[in-house]
């Protein structure tokens, strides 16, 4: 479900907002129906998605927040089994998000960052708002407060003028901020943003930092899975063969269930970037 689109800040390496316009925030009573409707029709995960949700409401009447909303929708739609967030800014997440993150266990463990680069020059030259430590600090802070949470994160490779060691505190990032779900970018210049006058990494740099930044990644995934096998959790039938956890994970199931179905799952076993389960008894 949309709940905004556009953007309100000025990325330098982003088209976003000259091709969407600044944000605009959908009324809280429109989603609030619109997730009602689908909820009567069987749909048992909703997810909330946009172009950066944790700017959402500043443009409407008495300036909802992204936590508000979260909480409001749970409260007035009761049937609704799980609540998921696309993709968040830590830094513009609401006190009241946090709250609820960390006390409704309908809202799912799982948030994806969007955090781009862990080396604080780096983050000055693309014009985010926030710091590698506050990063750090943001995922320490939900790991306490909702135990077994996990992050994934945007991450570009060879921004311009990165250094070798202001990669190096990019790809510490993975480790630091304990993430589980990567996405890598390998950086490439968009006509008319400010990057893309910028001093540009030769790309078979970007190609080799977008590899290890992977690895890393795929590493952490693997970790993560691998202390999941043993442990009973629940997912929601995706297909008849899969689901797909709490966590984000998705679970190859062996024997078949009716999607849109919320089981309790053993986990048996990994592959590359799965569980494998089957019906707990």
């Amino acid at each position: 479900v949309q709940i905004q689109t556009g953007c309100d800040h000025r990325c330098t390496f982003c088209i976003i907002p000259y091709g969407r316009g600044n944000s605009r925030s959908v009324p809280v009573g429109s989603i609030v129906r619109q997730i009602k409707a689908l909820v009567e029709k069987g749909y048992r995960e909703v997810v909330l998605t946009g172009v950066d949700i944790t700017s959402y409401g500043a443009d409407l009447p008495g300036r909802p927040v992204l936590g508000s909303l979260v909480a409001r929708i749970l409260k007035l739609v009761p049937g609704l089994m799980r609540l998921r967030l696309s993709s968040i800014d830590s830094v513009e997440a609401d006190s009241e998000l946090i709250a609820v993150i960390a006390g409704e266990e309908r809202l799912m463990p799982h948030l994806h960052l969007s955090l781009q680069a862990g080396d604080d020059m780096i983050l000055k030259r693309m014009k985010r708002r926030h710091l590698r430590a506050q990063s750090v600090e943001f995922c320490d802070q939900m790991k306490q407060a909702r135990p077994g949470i996990v992050f994934g994160a945007d991450l570009i490779a060879g921004f311009p003028t990165e250094t070798d060691s202001m990669f190096e505190n990019t790809l510490a990032l993975v480790d630091d901020c304990d993430l589980t779900w990567l996405h890598v970018f390998p950086y490439s210049p968009r006509p008319g943003t400010p990057a893309a006058r910028m001093p540009q990494v030769d790309g078979n740099v970007i190609r080799e930092r977008a590899a290890r930044l992977r690895a890393a990644g795929q590493r952490r995934l693997s970790d993560f899975l691998a202390g999941q096998t043993g442990a009973t959790i629940t997912g929601l039938v995706e297909t008849p063969v899969l689901a797909r956890s709490g966590q984000y994970a998705p679970v190859r199931l062996e024997h078949e269930s009716r999607p849109g179905e919320i089981i309790d799952i053993h986990v048996t076993g990994t592959g590359p970037d799965y569980l494998k389960g089957r019906l707990a008894a």
